[in-house]
């Protein structure tokens, strides 16, 4: 423990520890402490998280190298917030506001609650998303924060009234001796024995449908907007390796947010190019993304691509219905809120997207996590009017979305923090990976055209997963 705690640290742990457990005793409820102490700037958080977690335990990295490379990697947990149902976001709110104000910490940013939310209010209930709650953020044991040049480890520990400071401490100090912070992340396979299996869980045909009867709906009149996404599966010859694919999706995606969610013996990840709310104080912001069309390795070709989806009527309706709903939730909450004049192109590896940032001054603090419920779902993820839509998403696709298009992220011991929607990704369990992607279908849609976009985005992760 010493690597990376100093003597001071530690008994600035044990000092808080002993307060902690007798505040406990006193209320008969339980306390968090924690302490936060810099260590080596060339420590990688999310190389120590992988090499470093214990089987079957919740661990979470969040990542956006292009943003100097900011980190956030945590293991194990002291605490879970979790929820279900419409006021999920607020439930797990307040049970963090209440327990980081009573905290015992001396670094309120090292103090963190990290997870996701399920696209749907109880979504996340069939067997392949078991772990990941409709709504669930983990306070971790232990949490490494890269920002700029410094890299800091917070260490937490939740008194309860038959704890013992002592037996708080040893389990904290085996803990750090357990973390390896001389390991990289590791490699994918560039040559399997054995491809991988890709199939769709329903066939294309089904999907095609799906947005010709979206279509139909909107014409009608029900209402203007609806998002449809497909699943697609991976089968691979062995047990796709979590750590080896985020490697990968941070390597290829840095201006994404990169996260990886385990929970038991399975893993959420993505590279996410959509923010749904970021919160520092009294400053929001988001971005609204929608419209899409692919990359091309001919520079002329790929700006000529990226030209033409500036132009497109349908595309930029998309993205005019996603800023305007951004906007009018921000604004009771806020003394100006305000949207660039024009969106803008963001190109990532595969794919390029229309975008408009979106700024606000909040009026009153509220919290990241209720941000969040406020925008979720945009109209990039849900639909337009959203009452009309959403109850079509789940009839139409025949899926259970669970995390998929949820928000992902971590809030601190301030309330700031960051949340992105879980875009571009994959749930891994065992041998199976399950992609996710989904497109938004307005009057004048093409069935076969929607399809192909949504191959398209799946190209983020189906060479990562299939070999």
């Amino acid at each position: 423990m010493a690597a990376l705690a100093t003597p001071r640290a530690l008994g600035a742990l044990r000092g808080r520890l002993d307060e902690a457990v007798r505040r406990a005793r006193v209320s008969g409820s339980e306390r968090l402490a924690a302490v936060t102490v810099e260590i080596d700037s060339d420590v990688d958080p999310s190389a120590v998280a992988f090499a470093s977690r214990r089987p079957g335990e919740p661990w979470f990295c969040f990542e956006q190298p292009d943003r100097d490379g900011a980190a956030l990697a945590t293991l194990g947990c002291v605490k879970a917030l979790e929820a279900t149902g419409t006021g999920r976001f607020g439930s797990v709110s307040r049970a963090w506001r209440l327990l980081a104000a009573s905290a015992l910490s001396d670094d309120a940013e090292g103090l963190v609650a990290v997870g996701g939310f399920a696209f749907a209010d109880a979504g996340g209930s069939t067997p392949d998303w078991s772990g990941f709650s409709p709504a669930s953020l983990h306070v971790p044991e232990v949490a490494l924060v890269r920002r700029g040049g410094s890299v800091r480890l917070t260490l937490a520990a939740l008194a309860t009234p038959d704890d013992t400071p002592e037996d708080l401490l040893a389990r904290l100090e085996r803990r750090v001796d357990e973390l390896r912070t001389d390991r990289e992340l590791p490699l994918l396979d560039p040559d399997p024995a054995e491809k991988a299996r890709v199939v769709s869980t329903m066939p294309p045909e089904h999907y095609e449908s799906a947005v010709a009867r979206g279509v139909e709906r909107i014409r009608a009149g029900a209402f203007d907007k609806i998002v449809l996404a497909r699943e697609v599966e991976v089968h691979g010859p062995a047990e796709h390796d979590a750590g080896a694919v985020f490697s990968v999706l941070r390597e290829a995606f840095p201006s994404c947010s990169v996260f990886c969610a385990g929970r038991g013996d399975a893993a959420f990840i993505a590279a996410s190019p959509e923010l749904l709310v970021r919160r520092d104080g009294l400053r929001a912001s988001s971005i609204g993304l929608a419209g899409s069309t692919r990359r091309s390795a001919d520079p002329s070709v790929d700006a000529h691509l990226g030209e033409q989806l500036l132009q497109s009527p349908k595309d930029r309706g998309e993205q005019d219905i996603v800023v305007q709903r951004i906007a009018r939730t921000l604004r009771p909450h806020a003394v100006w809120v305000t949207a660039a004049p024009e969106p803008v192109i963001v190109k990532v590896a595969n794919i390029q997207h229309l975008a408009t940032p979106i700024r606000a001054l909040l009026a009153t603090p509220l919290l990241a996590v209720e941000l969040a419920g406020l925008l979720h779902p945009t109209p990039a993820v849900g639909g337009e009017p959203l009452p009309a839509a959403a109850p079509m998403i789940p009839a139409l696709e025949g899926l259970d979305r669970g995390w998929y298009a949820g928000p992902v992220g971590w809030t601190d011991g301030n309330e700031d923090g960051e949340f992105c929607v879980a875009l571009r990704c994959a749930l891994l369990r065992g041998r199976v990976a399950r992609c996710y992607a989904g497109v938004g279908v307005v009057a004048d849609s093409d069935p076969a055209a929607e399809l192909a976009e949504t191959e398209i985005k799946l190209q983020a992760l189906l060479p990562v997963l299939a070999g």
